[in-house]
């Protein structure tokens, strides 16, 4: 038997639009894209973020997918066998395993975060506060020292640990169960949110947009969150590629990707951004916004219906660890992948090496909110340039390669093979064209150019 026939594949069409789903709908669209659209003018924000999502990072998506399914390999060497060993790709396929380390590292110090505003839920502390003092809990959490480096290694460990299970038995079943429940419960979140004394001004931000407020950054901001959130140039969609079977249509299971991963943002936009401005928080809140809006809503509901003031904070914040666990493990696969194949580590024995590296790094940029928060960079902490580095220099910089590299290494006919599944979709095929033409020429070209308006502007 070779070694692709070996490798663990997703059961069902289904299994594999959850599986990706699951990692592009998490802390992007729920913790990052609220504060996102608030730095960066509203409605207008959201149009652009959605052009981008639809025409670019789609096409990114599509190449990945490509690039791993061709391969059926891990990210890393997914570029070296498909490059015949070519010298530069071998090296560009690093780059794909430092990212979710990175990402992995700080990631799950958010994940801890909500791992705590879930115990606090439990223990009906929202509906026992004065709304006031809900939203200012957060700053007290975060700048102490054990408690969020506690929750951040709980965090990691079972996100990781549905890793361990496998393709099948951990991240699929892990994915069918869970992301259906995440739509349920932003929406159930999102139809108090509007409901809210004061409301009227979060609506109208996000529906009406202030195009004064568009500049070359909010462009490249927006670029940055929708790679972010689709889990672009971080090797997740190519090792996840690599799990889907010869014959899944590429086309209909990215499409669907896509789709989802905007609608529940811009669902999530509006389930926290009305919140927002009915606590008078500044939308230009930065990270914390979530933490300091939500439990707002909370308090304020706890004043006339505690008991379900208590249950929509538990589930709410179940859902936020549920849909930062999806991105976590998508994330954790990607190196869990790459140390079973090219060391021939056990999947056990590689999560256990992941945890304790990511676990350390995710030590220094807990505290860098609390004991080590002197210590900056160019006025950055280290949580804070570990978020920019990645979101804003390396996953543009490994989209640009992956979209590169399959419109200029691989043939066309070797595309669109895979985009076809060798001829068995006729749609696809009528569409390959106007595929081809994003991949190779528009989404190069859009990257390049947001990349230097980071710098430039």
């Amino acid at each position: 038997m070779s070694a692709d026939n070996k490798r663990e594949h997703f059961g069902s069409r289904l299994a594999v639009i959850l599986a990706m789903a699951g990692s592009a709908i998490g802390l992007g669209n729920i913790w990052r894209f609220p504060y996102m659209v608030g730095e960066h003018g509203g409605a207008a924000f959201i149009i652009v973020y959605a052009v981008a999502t639809l025409l670019i990072s789609l096409p990114v998506f599509i190449a990945e997918v490509v690039i791993g399914r061709r391969s059926h390999t891990n990210a890393r060497d997914a570029f070296a066998r498909l490059s015949h060993q070519h010298p530069f790709w071998r090296r560009v396929g690093y780059l794909s395993i430092v990212i979710p380390l990175l990402i992995v590292s700080y990631y799950s110090v958010i994940g801890g975060w909500s791992v705590e505003y879930f115990f606090k839920a439990c223990g009906f502390s929202f509906t026992k506060m004065a709304p006031d003092a809900a939203s200012s809990v957060f700053g007290g959490f975060v700048s102490s020292t054990w408690a969020p480096v506690l929750t951040h290694l709980l965090f990691l460990a079972a996100s990781l640990g549905v890793v361990a299970g496998g393709v099948r038995a951990g991240i699929e079943k892990f994915s069918k169960l869970t992301l259906p429940l995440l739509f349920v419960l932003i929406v159930a979140i999102m139809v108090y949110s509007v409901t809210l004394p004061g409301e009227g001004a979060g609506v109208r931000y996000l529906l009406h947009p202030d195009w004064s407020e568009l500049t070359p950054r909010t462009f490249a901001y927006a670029m940055g969150q929708s790679f972010f959130s689709l889990s672009l140039g971080m090797g997740a969609i190519i090792t996840y590629g690599s799990y889907v079977s010869d014959h899944e249509n590429i086309l209909f299971t990215s499409a669907g990707t896509a789709v989802s991963d905007l609608l529940f943002a811009i669902l999530a936009g509006f389930a926290v951004m009305p919140a927002v401005f009915a606590a008078g928080i500044e939308p230009s809140a930065g990270p914390g916004l979530i933490f300091q809006s939500v439990p707002f809503v909370f308090s304020k509901m706890g004043a006339d219906v505690p008991v379900l003031s208590a249950l929509m904070a538990i589930f709410f914040f179940v859902a936020i660890i549920v849909a930062a666990m999806t991105s976590c493990i998508s994330l954790g696969e990607v190196l869990v992948s790459f140390l079973m194949e090219r060391f021939g580590l056990t999947r056990v024995r590689s999560c256990l090496a992941i945890f304790l590296f990511c676990g350390a790094l995710g030590v220094l940029c807990s505290l860098s909110f609390g004991p080590l928060s002197g210590v900056k960079v160019a006025g950055m902490t280290l949580f804070d340039i570990f978020d920019w580095l990645c979101s804003n220099v390396l996953l543009l910089v490994m989209a640009l390669l992956a979209v590169v590299f399959t419109g200029f290494f691989l043939s066309r006919r070797e595309v669109h093979d895979e985009f076809t599944s060798r001829g068995r979709y006729a749609f696809n095929d009528r569409v390959f064209p106007l595929v081809w033409f994003l991949i190779k020429w528009v989404a190069p070209v859009a990257v390049v150019i947001i990349f230097f308006t980071n710098f430039i502007l």
